[in-house]
């Protein structure tokens, strides 16, 4: 029931998923809307259903809302994970909410202070990986260790990046700049295990720089937020160029097959959904506006961390941070 064209989005890109991937599905919301779209759609292939009758909105305040609505999906999706009747949620609903009751239901992973949410994001030679975008407002320095040697398991696993470069977001290249938090993080990354190239400014992320660049999630959310603007006014600029005479027009035309791998390239439907990494589970949190590819996207992704143990592997590589209280 997540998202801004529910349930009928998350259906149908669950039915797409159903359909293209080796995957066992679950349908996790009240039964009678669920039953509704699948006639609609119909479906010849009848996922699980599990009966959520309680719905989260988006505007609700999360940890309440958690501990409130217990027959809520995220809640009853959880628990499914942790009983280990599933091995992924995935969920374009509220996103404070997936977090709470991700964190409650499932619990952190031993010597993880802070889940942080990761998202990939466009360069000019492929993807880099974001975290935090948004889980955490604040972080400390030990917290961005934590977000560069999880999402350096999710670049090698899920985004087939060998060795990924890690870079600090920072407004400078030397080591002095930043706050005195981001400087004692450069000071811990130096010795962490894992391949650190040092800061990197704001332009450097679509440049390729850096393979997972880490920050604390206002930086992060702020960021994204930023990048979705800035991409929607670009396109609609050259949309609107290129509509203001014939001679344009035509050459619009020819520009099409170009603008269509542009568009895919940048395009949130295509990545799926933000993995909220240090959790005991794979929990994917997709767009509010997600449709039914982005839907399906976010499955996918799902079932490559699932497939690429990432959870085990983060568990594997946070022991060397010494000093971590567990979760």
């Amino acid at each position: 029931m997540g998202g801004d064209d529910a349930p009928a989005a998350p259906t149908a890109g669950a039915l797409q998923a159903l359909g293209e991937f080796d995957i066992d599905l679950t349908l996790v919301g009240p039964a009678s809307a669920i039953e509704r779209e699948l006639d609609r759609l119909r479906a010849s292939t009848r996922p699980r259903i599990v009966d959520a009758p309680d719905v989260i909105d988006m505007g609700e305040s999360p940890v309440h809302a958690v501990r409130a609505k217990k027959q809520s999906s995220m809640v009853i999706g959880m628990e499914l994970i942790a009983r280990g009747e599933a091995d992924a949620f995935v969920s374009a609903g509220n996103t404070g909410a997936a977090m709470a009751a991700a964190v409650f239901g499932l619990k952190r992973i031993a010597g993880i202070d802070r889940p942080a949410l990761a998202v990939p994001f466009p360069t000019r030679d492929g993807a880099c990986l974001l975290l935090d975008i948004g889980a955490n407002a604040d972080a400390r320095a030990q917290d961005l260790v934590q977000f560069a040697l999880m999402g350096t398991v999710y670049a090698e696993r899920v985004l087939g990046i060998p060795h990924p470069r890690v870079g600090l977001l920072n407004i400078g290249e030397e080591e002095s700049k930043g706050s005195l938090v981001v400087q004692e993080a450069h000071q811990k990354l130096r010795s962490a295990p894992l391949h650190f190239i040092g800061n990197v400014e704001g332009k450097d992320i679509t440049a390729g720089v850096a393979d997972v660049v880490v920050m604390d999630g206002f930086v992060g959310n702020v960021l994204i937020k930023f990048a979705e603007g800035v991409t929607g006014a670009f396109i609609g600029v050259i949309r609107s160029e290129l509509r203001s005479n014939v001679l344009t027009s035509l050459l619009a035309l020819g520009l099409r097959p170009a603008f269509a791998r542009v568009r895919r390239r940048t395009d949130y439907a295509e990545w799926g959904g933000a993995p909220l990494l240090g959790v005991n589970g794979i929990v994917i949190i997709g767009h509010g506006r997600s449709n039914p590819r982005a839907v399906r996207s976010a499955i996918r992704v799902a079932a490559e961390a699932v497939k690429q143990d990432v959870v085990g592997r983060i568990r594997e590589g946070i022991p060397s941070t010494a000093g971590n209280r567990s979760g």
